[in-house]
């Protein structure tokens, strides 16, 4: 059976540090691979409010999630601190991936690595909307530092 592969882009823009708690462990001891995609969403939230924004606002304009893909890499651990880096890329007319590094602070072992799509909407008008200008303005800039 074929693997998800994810191609990281070679700078990320964002970095936070996320304590595992003890709620993140499952029932082997180590990380659960749905408290990965809760990560990664504290992470992108955490990016988005530096600049005011918020998942229900960026400049007007809500986000949600069409697909994710998540590569699990080493286990993680209560007490475990993971540095999670971030990014956006292939910014299109209604949407744009956000790509994820997390790795032990630590240890500096990778623990997840991950991509989410994320499609800009209008929850007044139920229906996708266009990229906020200032937004892909904000990520150049970022990405050009």
């Amino acid at each position: 059976m074929p693997r998800i592969k994810i191609d990281l882009p070679e700078k990320f823009i964002f970095k936070t540090d996320i304590p595992l708690r003890i709620s993140d462990i499952n029932y082997g001891g180590h990380l659960g691979n749905d408290s990965v995609l809760s990560i990664f969403q504290e992470s992108r939230i955490r990016f988005l409010n530096q600049f005011g924004y918020s998942e229900i606002n960026i400049e007007g304009s809500s986000i949600i999630m069409t697909d994710c893909a998540i590569q699990y890499k080493s286990q993680g651990y209560y007490g475990d601190i993971l540095t999670v880096e971030l990014t956006v890329e292939d910014i299109q007319k209604i949407g744009c991936d956000f790509y994820y590094r997390a790795a032990n602070k630590i240890k500096g072992n990778i623990v997840a690595i991950g991509k989410t799509g994320i499609a800009f909407f209008d929850y007044n008008n139920n229906k996708l909307t266009t990229v906020p200008e200032k937004f892909v303005q904000l990520i150049e800039r970022l990405k050009a530092e």
